[in-house]
């Protein structure tokens, strides 16, 4: 799976979810560590990458344009602190949610849960 990981999170994460063998990128790779949130949501959807992030001002994005992609990962998880907590979440967790992530969805992990919505929000016109 293609993953680009928002400033919010360590490149580490990145770093990780490639040694678990998927194409992971940092938005400092591409330089965009200081790019407005809709510059990085167009360029996961330009690459067709799942944006990780615990900055939801990428979910209100998604909704307010009725896009269908990119689908969006948010970490709303407090005990959440390193890197491998979060690559641990992603692994453990992808099987179950791999197909909504390629079809276009906003999964939340918040207090040991997930959420998983379908894009576009509110659903289909």
């Amino acid at each position: 799976m293609k993953f680009l990981i928002d400033n919010a999170l360590s490149p580490e994460l990145a770093h990780l979810l490639r040694e678990a063998g998927h194409d992971a990128v940092h938005v400092r790779e591409y330089g965009l560590h200081a790019a407005e949130d809709p510059i990085i949501l167009d360029r996961a959807g330009l690459e067709d990458r799942v944006l990780i992030s615990a900055d939801s001002d990428f979910g209100i994005l998604l909704a307010t344009s009725r896009r269908t992609k990119p689908s969006f990962v948010l970490f709303r998880e407090p005990e959440a602190i390193r890197a491998g907590d979060y690559a641990g979440t992603i692994l453990a967790n992808l099987p179950a949610i791999e197909s909504e992530l390629l079809a276009g969805c906003i999964a939340t992990f918040r207090h040991g849960r997930i959420r998983v919505r379908s894009l576009p929000l509110g659903g289909a016109e």
